[in-house]
């Protein structure tokens, strides 16, 4: 399992799960929390998840899967915008904390901005961590300017992840976003990376995965982690999916892939509005 490099050194699958849709159906929850346990076990032991996700139901899920395994997973949770004020983000997150059933969130990010100022959610951010509830803290839907605005307030420039829409059918974060997250050493979590499997059926995608005997799932995950400090992380429930993703993490895509893929989902020629769903 190739491993990226947050700020300060510590590293983590490329590779994650994520629990979008998770927890919305209670009958549904043991096995959505047995998938989990099985991409644990497989080494992706990154999880992705938000308070808002099956309200709150999502986190119980991730709780029921790293039950006995805690120190092994890096979890990811959000805050909604409406709770990120100062007082707002610590509510949150002590809320998240009951649901996961752990002491800390490894990585907590602002969903999406909102009302309350960045500065404010950030001092928050740094009061959590200050207080051990969560280890590093992010962003999720973000644009180059919001991140620069982002670094102009008292610790900013803490930031560890940006998470956003990318795959090959949304691609717009290539002209500029990807860059200056590398060189701001600003880890891209790409949300949805197999574009909720509309990808999937394309022609010269399917080719490609036909060239390295691979799932087209598979061909779509390496192509988004052909950065080094971009981490996929698609949602899995069944079994097969999650042992089909575990391919990408080891899949290389040569340069006679790459020109197919963008000749199928061209690069973009210009800025453009951050995708978000």
């Amino acid at each position: 399992m190739r491993r990226v490099t947050l700020k300060g050194g510590e590293t983590i699958p490329q590779l994650g799960l994520g629990t979008w849709h998770m927890g919305e159906q209670r009958s549904q929850r043991g096995a959505e929390a047995e998938a989990l346990k099985l991409g644990l076990d497989l080494g992706m032991t990154l999880i992705d998840t938000a308070e808002m996700y099956g309200e709150g139901g999502a986190e119980e899920v991730v709780a029921e899967a790293v039950k006995g395994h805690r120190d092994e997973a890096f979890i990811v949770s959000k805050v909604y915008p409406h709770n990120a004020s100062r007082a707002g983000t610590i509510a949150a997150c002590e809320r998240s904390l009951k649901r996961l059933k752990t002491d800390r969130i490894d990585l907590y990010l602002l969903h999406w901005r909102g009302s309350y100022p960045l500065a404010e959610t950030v001092a928050a951010f740094e009061r959590l961590k200050a207080d051990g509830k969560i280890r590093h803290w992010g962003v999720s839907n973000l644009d180059p300017e919001d991140l620069d605005e982002l670094a102009g307030v008292p610790n900013g420039k803490n930031c560890v992840s940006d998470q956003v829409l990318y795959h090959l059918g949304s691609r717009g974060i290539d002209f500029d976003l990807i860059k200056q997250c590398a060189d701001e050493k600003i880890m891209v979590m790409a949300y949805s990376p197999l574009g909720q499997g509309r990808i999937l059926r394309n022609a010269a995608l399917g080719k490609v995965a036909q060239r390295h005997n691979v799932s087209p799932a598979a061909v779509a995950l390496a192509w988004t982690m052909r950065h080094p400090h971009v981490v996929a992380i698609p949602k899995a429930s069944a079994p097969e999916h999650v042992r089909e993703n575990l391919v990408a993490a080891d899949l290389e895509l040569t340069a006679e892939d790459l020109a197919d893929l963008d000749g199928a989902f061209p690069p973009p020629k210009r800025a453009t509005a951050l995708g978000m769903l």
